[in-house]
């Protein structure tokens, strides 16, 4: 049995983990230099700071397993219960799931995954067809792990049924900007922001690395995103200046840095953990169920199963 999994995000690297469990052949195709996907950890002034999700937590068992593996081999640790919550009402706090985080960025989960496996970075898939074949070559099932306006746009006509399926997806842009500044001017972990017409959290990266760095990381709005398409460095100075009006600093941060993501976070929930059809190709990621990233390794992990067991 031979799949091909197009992706290398947590979803698509938990996929092709299960199936190699399983003893299937897989081969790993990712367009970007390294694994990771959303999960993603950027360097910047020699040091590395999560730019896309922010933390992550763990409910279910199966999850939580895989949570306490990278912790024992020091890789993640519980980050904190406790956000503050900034709105038109004032501040306050919220205390929930632990949410924990990686000393080396988020990004270092995902390789972590991916030993042993068969993935090929720097490879941009151009088509998949039926067969299912990825550019021409056969597989006996192919996992599209990505967002569903990105894998529809490798879908060929013919595949109607899991084109539909990706094409119903709806997803919102973000900027994530990281600032870095001279020294710490706040005392909270992360911080979720509502009704802001730019911000809609901010974390503390030096708590949350553990490093104690003066570096924080702001996420907008998709609605103040939007303009920012051919541009997001454009946005660094309306950004540094939200972030300094909402949190009171004295002093603005020495250097801004922003990355656009065009598919930061579905729009809506999806009602199945996964779409596989009687094409053979499936989509697995966080859109298919609450958006975050324990749903986007059950998502791929349950796919893997599934194809498992409807291959034989």
């Amino acid at each position: 049995m031979q799949v091909t999994v197009v992706g290398a995000g947590i979803a698509g690297v938990a996929c092709a983990r299960a199936l190699h469990t399983a003893g299937v052949t897989v081969r790993v195709l990712e367009r970007g230099r390294v694994c990771g996907g959303r999960m993603a950890t950027k360097r910047y002034g020699g040091r590395r700071a999560d730019i896309g999700a922010g933390y992550f937590t763990a409910s279910s068992p199966r999850f939580a397993a895989v949570a306490e593996g990278w912790r024992d081999a020091g890789l993640a640790r519980e980050w904190t219960d406790t956000f503050a919550v900034h709105s038109a009402g004032g501040r306050g706090t919220t205390t929930g799931p632990v949410r924990w985080a990686a000393p080396g960025g988020l990004r270092s989960l995902v390789e972590r995954l991916a030993v042993g496996l068969d993935v090929r970075t720097g490879h941009q898939v151009e088509w998949v067809e039926p067969g299912p074949r990825v550019d021409g070559t056969a597989a006996d099932a192919v996992v599209l792990a990505m967002p569903g306006p990105q894998a529809a746009r490798l879908l060929d006509p013919r595949l109607g049924g899991t084109r539909h399926a990706a094409q119903r997806q709806d997803w919102l842009p973000a900027l994530v900007a990281t600032l870095r500044h001279e020294e710490r001017q706040w005392d909270f972990r992360g911080a979720f922001v509502n009704d802001h017409p730019v911000l809609s959290t901010v974390f503390d990266d030096g708590t949350r690395r553990g490093d104690g760095a003066p570096v924080l990381v702001a996420h907008t709005t998709a609605e103040f995103a939007e303009p920012f398409s051919s541009d997001p460095g454009a946005a660094a100075g309306e950004v540094e200046e939200a972030v300094r009006r909402l949190l009171g600093l004295p002093r603005p941060a020495v250097r801004v840095d922003v990355h656009r993501w065009t598919f930061a976070r579905p729009g809506a929930p999806g009602s199945a953990p996964f779409h596989f059809g009687a094409d053979r190709i499936g989509i697995a990621g966080d859109a298919w169920g609450t958006p975050k990233v324990e749903t986007a390794w059950l998502s791929g992990t349950l796919l893997g199963e599934e194809i498992v067991a409807a291959l034989g």
